[in-house]
């Protein structure tokens, strides 16, 4: 655990269900924070679980360093996603077990949980009540926010407020909390954090993993016998803070297209819905590809020439889906059904990477959907310049090294580290 009084590295004890070697997003990103941090000086723990993101145990040890990064992962169950109830119980286990360390352990200079599991920064809370512990939090997204607006709470429910009360209280208390993005600084305001709290750092991609390949040099359009298709590819988490409506209705307009293949490559709640809708209209340009390994992501996202991406209205501030940043990695545009008034759909516009298409704002969405969809078929050009758009705006603002920077000037003066060279910490950084 965290060092001890003799050591004179600042220490900092991350709290997440999920850490390398496992593929959640969350993972990958603690995993990259980490280690960038080490690199910095800072002698860094993380708290997690052997439980893998979609189902069953890693075969990992309960300690071992890896990267310069001492990993301890509790004892705590492994349903996986698979079902509500399964991922309960892997919660309220991982939750205790993490409690129970967390207050027995040694201390450390700072504890910054994430989100997964809902309530994670409760223990923070409790820490900081019963041991004086220093704690901040990185809010991946908004719980119980995303389980009432997904419609699986009542709003006005006693689970719902018990949760809300619980989650805010763990944010309340918390010496900062890093969101990501303007829309959900205003949700975190609205439950009574301040502005002194609050620091905006968005999740991002690592130059070294994506790049712009072009098809004829990616093996996987061999393999995948994708050659000579204009591929449309969602890529990730098909949750239930995403839309797919209008998605699977262009993928029927266009089934029998020559050239339009629809890939769509992962797991989530909603994958058996689109596997039953394409196999009852017989869908014949669509597939469903299991999660590539982190090492393969350079050549499966550049596999497509378009990637969509989904999100319902009333998860704008709650969800911001990181798949966006390996889109703009790939340099290819990405082509969002979503509200405009969310963060993904803002860096889009902004940056002139793509389309958004918001249900909202459209008579017939599904229509501006297809039509914009083959625009971008009949357009080389067009495409191009929005995935080179894409690219520049990721390497600016968007690519690991700024955004963990970004990390480590906040950390810095948090722990007053003396770093006399250091630019100050602003509370926003580019988005």
């Amino acid at each position: 655990m965290p060092r001890t009084k003799a050591d004179d590295a600042p220490s900092i004890l991350f709290i997440n269900q999920h850490y390398w070697p496992d593929l959640a997003s969350t993972a990958q990103h603690l995993t990259d924070l980490a280690e960038y941090l080490v690199d910095q000086g800072v002698d860094v723990h993380v708290l997690c679980s052997r439980g893998h993101y979609l189902s069953g145990s890693m075969d990992v040890p309960a300690e071992e360093t890896r990267n310069g990064v001492r990993i301890h992962r509790v004892r705590a169950t492994a349903f996986g996603r698979d079902s509500i109830l399964g991922r309960i119980i892997d919660y309220a286990s991982f939750y205790t077990s993490t409690l129970a360390r967390v207050l027995a352990g040694p201390s450390c200079d700072y504890i910054v949980t994430l989100t997964t599991p809902p309530l994670l920064p409760l223990v923070g809370a409790v820490a900081q009540a019963l041991r004086g512990q220093a704690y901040g939090i990185w809010s991946m997204d908004l719980h119980p926010d995303a389980e009432v607006a997904a419609g699986m709470l009542a709003e006005e429910g006693l689970p719902a407020r018990l949760l809300h009360g619980f989650n805010n209280a763990g944010y309340r208390n918390a010496d900062f909390v890093v969101d990501l993005g303007r829309h959900m600084k205003r949700r975190l305001r609205d439950k009574g954090l301040s502005d002194d709290q609050l620091y905006t750092i968005p999740v991002w991609g690592v130059e070294e993993d994506v790049s712009p390949l072009p098809h004829d040099e990616n093996p996987l359009r061999s393999e995948l016998g994708l050659k000579g298709k204009f591929v449309v590819m969602y890529s990730g988490n098909a949750g239930r803070a995403h839309r797919f409506e209008e998605v699977l209705g262009v993928m029927e307009q266009l089934d029998g297209h020559p050239d339009i293949e629809f890939v769509f490559v992962g797991e989530g709640p909603q994958k058996e819905r689109i596997e039953r809708f394409a196999g009852e209209h017989d869908l014949s340009s669509f597939r469903y590809l299991p999660y590539f390994p982190r090492e393969q992501l350079k050549h499966s996202l550049p596999l497509a020439d378009v990637h969509l991406m989904t999100l319902r209205e009333e998860m704008a501030g709650i969800a911001v889906p990181g798949k966006l940043y390996g889109i703009m990695a790939a340099g290819r545009p990405a082509l969002m059904v979503g509200p405009e008034a969310s963060e993904s759909a803002e860096t889009i516009r902004g940056y002139d990477a793509g389309h958004v298409v918001d249900p909202r704002q459209e008579d017939d969405p599904e229509q501006v959907l297809h039509d914009t969809l083959l625009a971008l078929y009949r357009d080389d050009k067009k495409c191009a310049r929005l995935g080179d758009n894409g690219r520049e705006a990721f390497l600016d603002a968007f690519e690991r090294e700024v955004c963990c920077e970004a990390w480590t000037q906040l950390l810095r003066g948090q722990l007053q580290m003396k770093t006399p060279t250091a630019a100050p910490m602003e509370h926003e950084t580019p988005a």
